[in-house]
């Protein structure tokens, strides 16, 4: 899978260049919102908001953004209301596509998804047809410099979790979702650096795509990425560093 985990890390130093240019505030702040609406505004009490103001603030967030995204997910502010929607569907190659969204208007934000899957010889399938292929799970990213594998497993496991993958430029650790936290606090207190930590879904296997199948599912991938109503996108890819790389250099 090492393709998969090359686009995980050249999305991940993405979102440091959105950040720069807001359109990750835009979605981070949508996810505060509907995780306050949803869960309370208190962090303490509400994992899934507590994680939103950790991305929050490691994207350099200011307070205030945070503090008013919490007020109209809780009512206190006027505010936009936004609906979860999950759309699923199957890319070039015959690969599975999760695609999370927070949007204001679902009847747009589904006709712009299948345009750009379509565009890319993707199409959007039923509710259910791909989701099953997926397990929700925690990540947590800790950097490499510095830290060795067998360091890292060793006080991974004792923690709780699963699995350590290298996730090239990351140790990539895999927890149960509802683990995650405790987990990261662990490490923490071991003395080793977090860079992130996030809930997501883990392809159960993967499929190898190439050639133009590679080139049009990349595509697919940054355009869904790139939009707004968009907060992820999971898949079960599995494409040759080289042709990640060489998509990436061209953009």
């Amino acid at each position: 899978m090492s393709g998969h985990s090359k686009w995980a890390s050249i999305k991940h130093k993405k979102a440091a260049t959105d950040a720069k240019r807001g359109k990750i505030f835009t979605k981070i702040i949508k996810e505060i919102t509907v995780a306050a609406r949803t869960g309370g505004g208190d962090p303490d009490g509400n994992p899934r908001l507590r994680t939103a103001i950790e991305a929050a603030k490691a994207a350099n967030m200011p307070k205030s953004n945070i503090e008013n995204a919490i007020k109209k997910g809780t009512g206190e502010l006027p505010g936009v209301t936004y609906e979860e929607a999950v759309y699923e569907g199957y890319g070039p190659g015959g690969v599975a596509l999760l695609i999370e969204t927070l949007t204001d208007n679902k009847r747009r934000t589904v006709a712009e998804i299948r345009h750009i899957l379509e565009k890319h010889n993707g199409n959007l399938g039923e509710t259910g047809c791909v989701g099953w292929m997926f397990d929700r799970v925690g990540l947590i990213r800790v950097p490499k410099e510095g830290v060795s594998e067998d360091e890292l497993f060793e006080k991974a496991v004792e923690a709780g979790a699963y699995d350590v993958l290298d996730g090239d430029d990351f140790w990539e650790i895999y927890t149960e979702e509802t683990k995650m936290e405790d987990i990261k606090k662990s490490i923490e207190e071991s003395g080793l650096p977090v860079e992130s930590a996030e809930r997501t879904a883990k392809p159960q296997s993967y499929v190898k795509v190439e050639g133009k199948d590679a080139e049009k599912l990349l595509k697919i991938m940054d355009k869904l990425e790139d939009h707004d109503d968009v907060q992820n996108v999971y898949s079960n890819f599995d494409i040759d560093d080289e042709i990640v790389e060489a998509f990436e250099a061209e953009r």
